[in-house]
């Protein structure tokens, strides 16, 4: 595996935690459930291109979705 990779899966699972404790106590349900996307895509994919693509697009769900 690369360093690459595990440090850009230590980010997004790092901003995942974050999300999905704010989804919890806003009652936020888009947040919540990106923030558990994002702690666990990280295991799914493994090149380092489509992780940066995948989390950025996981953080910006909760921005433009809101239930």
């Amino acid at each position: 595996m690369e360093t690459a990779t595990l440090v850009w899966g230590l980010i997004f699972s790092s901003i995942g935690i974050g999300y999905f404790i704010y989804g919890r106590k806003q009652s936020n349900l888009v947040a919540r459930w990106c923030g558990l996307a994002l702690i666990l895509f990280p295991y799914l994919v493994t090149d380092t291109l489509a992780m940066v693509a995948v989390g950025a697009a996981l953080m910006l769900t909760p921005r433009f979705i809101e239930l």
